[in-house]
């Protein structure tokens, strides 16, 4: 199996501004060989009947160490998007993961 490469993008802040709220800088890192398992689609609540959820599991290697949480991800053709991770996504136990990825991530986007 060989993954793709995805933009993982996560904020850093940098200060506040004159209302006192955040203001983040994004930083962006490539990340190779990452596979994606596509999700089933959802509609949303009826106040927004045209809107729809799209969810993908990604699998990232295990050399990927850094959190995920709070970061988005974008995803290449024909899955072409950025996505928002959901939670804090923790990796399985190496002994446990023989091939080269150890922590599945969910990512969802809400169109519509």
């Amino acid at each position: 199996m060989k993954g793709v490469s995805v933009t993982v993008r996560s904020f850093v802040q940098t200060g506040v501004d004159r209302f006192n709220n955040p203001v983040v800088m994004p930083i962006e890192q490539i990340v190779d060989n990452v596979l994606i398992a596509p999700g089933a689609t959802q509609d949303l609540e009826a106040s927004r009947p045209e809107g729809v959820s799209v969810a993908y599991t990604l699998h990232f290697p295990k050399t990927w160490t850094e959190s995920l949480e709070g970061c988005e991800v974008d995803l290449p053709a024909p899955y072409s998007g950025t996505y928002r991770v959901i939670g804090n996504p923790g990796a399985y136990m190496d002994v446990n993961t023989p091939t080269a990825w150890h922590m599945p991530v969910e990512i969802e986007a809400a169109h519509g």
